[in-house]
């Protein structure tokens, strides 16, 4: 048996199986700080309470025979945030997140320092990303930047914390601005470029590789075998690929998680910055992927179920309901948006209201722009995003029917719900975890789920028309959010 472990922007999740299959899920909420405009923090401590709690969840209905059969943890996370150690492995400061929008100004010193740097580290700079992001902190925060001995992803601070060592894995690495994607190593230019010193960063490890022994401490507390094997697992983008058989060229994903992805795996490295498409190295070797990536993906979705002051679930039955001839128009983008845009400024808003404009409306409108997203993700590809087999998809979102449906008229992809599609990412790295210990081999990490629902995209006229008109409001408000 074998668990994956999940530390996400919302929760941490565990998922305990065997060779694969999944057994039993255990979940931990988290919550995001804010202190300064464009500001997105979490302290790594809740992290850790977090993954603590899931596990023990997970291994205490389990007679001790069983709980000592778990061979192996394998870990995914969150991408780009910083986690800053000193000396002694101590965290710094809050940890700044994958949404972060501070470092915009250091993102054009970054381009300007190095005009090939979308081609060298897979897309342009951006200022969720991990580099800029010390670049700003030796700027805002020299004291604190003075003390950094250690940079960590975050899945990789728990890694610390679950066997005492520092590790990553390519596709973390792949995410900071300071991996040469081709050739899967860190980049001393980039680091130069951007205040950082190359031994801070960790040794960089295959997903599927042992990076150490559970700590014999953690082991006593968990009633775990002290031969558990740590293995390094991936970011949640390249761990939910891994979910879903998204391993071989060609094959590929969309997530509807948080933030949003549609993803494409390959076995060569291909950069497009130009589109801000991600071209980034995978969890397993000799393959790569390319993703745009979509800072909202489902979130626009709860945080108006939240102002609304009602349910998810009851929202979105109310939205189907809704004439679409009544429904206005709005940017989802509440922190920013990254593909295709790359633009950290833009903020979310409805267009169109009326005095008889109802919340099923404004729901149905949120809905058709985290669709929308997809439509200008799927044009940034080009040719490469043509002729795809249906692909699965995966996060919270997944589960609305409408929000599917409506991703497949927009975009033109033809989707389908695989089981287990709000687990993506925890199943993928509990698959890492079952490869590092031979119970799944890598053939098996290339089949594909099967499909509970199918959704085939319709093409009304009308929608294409909103999209135009969508796509449109944008541009009209794009000089408006610019600083001033």
């Amino acid at each position: 048996m074998e668990i994956g472990l999940d530390l996400g922007t919302s929760s941490v999740i565990g998922l305990l199986c065997d060779a694969g299959v999944p057994r039993a899920e255990a979940r931990r909420p988290l919550t995001t700080a804010s202190p300064m405009p464009y500001a997105s923090e979490q302290d790594p401590e809740d992290w850790w309470q977090a993954a603590r709690a899931v596990l023990g969840e997970l291994v205490a209905p389990l007679p001790e025979a069983r709980r000592k059969g778990i061979k192996a943890i394998a870990l995914s996370g969150q991408m780009h945030g910083a986690v800053l150690l000193d000396a002694a492995g101590e965290v710094l400061r809050p940890a700044m997140l994958w949404n972060d929008g501070r470092a915009h100004a250091q993102c054009a010193a970054l381009q300007q320092a190095l005009p090939e740097i979308g081609t060298l580290a897979g897309v342009p700079p951006l200022p969720g990303f991990t580099a800029p992001k010390l670049l700003w902190l030796a700027r805002h925060e020299p004291e604190t930047h003075a003390r950094i001995a250690h940079v960590l992803l975050p899945k990789d601070y728990l890694g610390l914390r679950l066997h005492g060592g520092y590790a990553t894995d390519p596709s973390d690495a792949a995410g900071t601005l300071w991996f040469d994607q081709a050739q899967r190593r860190w980049s001393g230019d980039l680091c130069a470029a951007s205040a950082t010193d190359p031994d801070w960063l960790p040794p960089v490890l295959e997903g599927a590789q042992v990076a150490g022994q559970i700590l014999p401490r953690l082991a006593a507390e968990l009633g775990l075998s002290p031969k558990l094997q740590i293995v390094t697992g991936g970011g949640d983008a390249a761990t939910g690929a891994v979910a879903v058989g998204a391993v071989e060229d060609g094959t590929g994903l969309i997530s509807l998680g948080t933030s949003g992805q549609f993803l494409l795996a390959g076995n060569a490295y291909r950069p497009n910055p130009g589109a801000f498409v991600h071209a980034f190295a995978h969890t397993l070797p000799e393959r790569w992927y390319q993703m745009a990536a979509m800072l909202n993906g489902a979130r626009p979705m709860a945080w108006f179920a939240g102002v609304s002051g009602a349910e998810i679930g009851a929202l979105l039955q109310e939205a189907a309901e809704v004439p679409e001839t009544r429904v206005p128009l709005f940017l989802p983008y509440l922190t920013g948006e990254r593909s295709p845009h790359g633009d950290p400024h833009i903020r979310g808003g409805f267009f169109g209201l009326e005095d008889s404009t109802s919340r099923a409306a404004m729901m149905r409108a949120v809905v058709e722009a985290v669709a929308f997203c997809f439509a200008d993700a799927v044009q940034s590809f080009g040719p490469a995003a043509q002729g795809l087999a249906p692909l699965p998809a995966l996060g919270g979102g997944a589960q609305s029917d409408l929000l599917l449906q409506s991703v497949a008229d927009a975009s033109g992809l033809s989707l389908f719900r695989p089981e287990g599609a709000t687990s993506g990412p925890s199943l993928g790295a509990a698959k890492l975890a079952a490869l590092a210990t031979g119970a799944l081999s890598r053939g098996d990490l290339a089949r594909r789920p099967e499909a509970r629902e199918v959704f085939t995209p319709r093409a009304p006229a009308a929608l294409q028309d909103r999209l135009e008109s969508w796509r449109a409001l944008y541009r009209a408000l794009k000089p408006l959010a610019a600083p001033r």
